[in-house]
């Protein structure tokens, strides 16, 4: 069972919950409305004078008259975004436009955009110089409720997700749930399945909720949407400040992503979004806790209903389970040649395993609808 950290509320509107590592503090702020007050943000929170932001044209188009003055004259960097833009020459990108405009050891990175802005945004900041302050600005629900925090930053390779990247926590994360109207249900979408995964492994009230309300998460309810925000990011709070650099603890968040990574891996990050992944990846790890005998039957009927709840996934059928297996080998959560696999017990509870077999991969992805 998780003890939460305790939550500030600093006004009546934004609520605030604290990451507090051996190695350093995150700030997350919470409250719609808060993308229009970043600047005073910035420097209540003593954030170095020169920001730069870095956002996608996308995003930028949505959101950049909102977050413009963080940055004051100088010009945003706007790179393509996308798991399949998640690389190395991406990255690039951004060092270039930091040294052509002088940026130093004092100068403050501000990813405006979802989690593959704030991947490789955070990758920068912590590779730049040896490491500058990084600020998150979320603008997906997936990015609000997860990437964003925690500090894992990163990019893609062509053999595996995350491959490539470092803990760097964010000085300050600033998250408004308005900005979430902007986002196609789609997206929204994937962001839900990180939602359950964390009702899955710390809260059954998140799970029931999310069953329950269904209707409402997608009218984006302020009063579904914003407690299940905080929810999560309590949730992640607590466990990074227990474990930042997932030596055992942190290793729960990872529900779902065995098998979720490697999915987006065989299909180069073109069929689905990372939200989408985990769906089928916390699918596979009901069935295979149930197949153990660790989840009851009604559990994973429950979770199976909820993901169908949500919207149909992209199909499967095509994929190679030798391909799918080759991926999961290759996953960083792979220790000494060791896979670490998190289970669920029952809706709130979790067990991490190191047993698996590919016997038992095969036929979890079956289940799936993977073709034996």
């Amino acid at each position: 069972m998780l003890s939460y950290q305790p939550i500030l509320v600093v006004t009546d509107s934004i609520t605030r919950v604290d990451v507090r590592t051996a190695t350093s503090d995150s700030t997350i702020l919470i409250g719609n409305g808060l993308a229009g007050n970043l600047p005073a943000l910035l420097d209540e929170h003593r954030v170095g004078r020169r920001r730069f932001l870095v956002s996608s044209p996308t995003v930028w188009k949505h959101h950049g008259e909102t977050v413009r003055a963080v940055s004051g004259d100088l010009e945003p960097i706007l790179i393509p975004d996308g798991e399949r833009y998640k690389t190395l020459a991406s990255v690039s990108k951004i060092y270039e436009a930091l040294i052509r405009a002088g940026a130093d050891r004092g100068s403050v990175l501000v990813c405006v955009g979802g989690g593959v802005i704030g991947d490789m945004g955070g990758f920068a900041a912590a590779s730049f110089l040896r490491g500058i302050t990084l600020v998150h600005v979320p603008t997906t629900l997936l990015a609000q409720v997860d990437s964003s925090i925690g500090g894992k930053v990163g990019v893609n390779h062509a053999l595996g997700k995350n491959l490539i990247g470092a803990f760097h926590q964010p000085t300050l994360v600033a998250i408004d749930p308005l900005v979430l109207k902007t986002l196609r249900r789609r997206e929204y979408r994937s962001g839900l399945y990180e939602v359950v995964k964390y009702g899955v492994i710390a809260s059954r009230s998140l799970f029931d909720a999310l069953t329950t309300r269904t209707r409402a998460v997608f009218a984006q309810d302020p009063d579904v949407v914003l407690p299940a925000i905080i929810e999560s990011c309590r949730i992640k709070a607590d466990v990074v400040s227990r474990d930042e650099r997932e030596g055992g603890l942190r290793r729960i968040l990872n529900y779902g992503h065995t098998v979720g990574h490697a999915l987006e891996a065989v299909t180069h990050y073109r069929r689905f979004l990372h939200g989408e992944a985990i769906g089928y990846g916390m699918l596979a790890a009901a069935d295979l806790a149930v197949r153990r005998g660790t989840m009851p039957e009604t559990d994973r009927a429950a979770l199976a209903r909820l993901i169908q709840q949500l919207g149909k996934l992209p199909s499967v059928s095509d994929l190679s389970i030798p391909e799918v297996i080759a991926a999961v080998k290759r996953d960083k959560k792979v220790v000494d040649g060791t896979l670490h696999f998190v289970i669920a017990t029952g809706i709130g509870t979790t067990a991490t395993i190191d047993d698996v077999t590919e016997a038992e991969l095969t036929e979890v992805l079956v289940g799936l609808g993977l073709p034996r």
